[in-house]
């Protein structure tokens, strides 16, 4: 939120309060995907990069697809235009999702594979990249969970230096992570994003 929207809130909560509410009941009979891309979409309507950070990553952790997102930018061309939605793609590529890669776009669900499980130390997680994904790999005896490296909270691809032991601390906003469980434990409210793993003949195979 802007400086100038926390001012009004202050100045005028009468007033800046309707205005909220109006916001929040505002498309009630909608469903919740296309209320995200609506939201996507008047962000990049009035240019507000960080706003549409926001909404993407909401849109994503809701449920909607990269290929629905792109669709939906594409549907309100005649609004839009091109100028705002190459502007909106510079935004998205630069935040480096890797839902997004154009090899993500159209492929099917597979096994892939990570790596040996002796390649990974027990009770550590490793950063590990397989084909468009980065990932965090945590080894807990012969199980093993698999990460998303992007934050669920504004899609921060998390570097590997972010590793402390079973925890994992976005460096944007602190959000911190239990790797045993992929929960967030301090600031946010959102788990990483994890894919279903096993072990296949000694490899560590994650599926997505």
């Amino acid at each position: 939120m802007s400086d100038a929207m926390k001012y009004l809130l202050q100045a005028r909560p009468e007033a800046m309060g309707a205005y909220f509410k109006f916001l929040k009941n505002a498309g009630t009979h909608l469903d919740p995907k296309t209320r995200d891309l609506i939201s996507v979409i008047t962000k990049v309507d009035v240019q507000t990069e960080n706003g549409l950070k926001q909404y993407l990553t909401r849109a994503l952790r809701n449920g909607c697809t990269p290929n629905e997102i792109i669709d939906a930018l594409l549907m309100a061309f005649p609004t839009l235009g091109l100028a705002k939605i190459i502007w909106a793609v510079d935004i998205i590529l630069a935040m480096n999702i890797n839902d997004f890669a154009i090899e993500a776009l159209n492929a099917e669900p597979e096994w892939h594979d990570l790596g040996p499980l002796d390649d990974f130390s027990d009770r550590e997680a490793t950063r590990v990249e397989a084909g468009y994904r980065s990932l965090f790999v945590y080894r807990m005896g012969d199980k093993v969970r698999v990460y998303d490296t992007n934050c669920p909270h504004q899609a921060t691809n998390i570097p590997e230096l972010a590793i402390c032991a079973q925890h994992l601390t976005c460096p944007k906003h602190q959000w911190k992570f239990d790797l045993e469980t992929g929960e967030c434990i301090e600031k946010g409210n959102q788990p990483l994003k994890s894919f279903e793993a096993r072990l296949n003949d000694g490899y560590v195979q994650a599926w997505w």
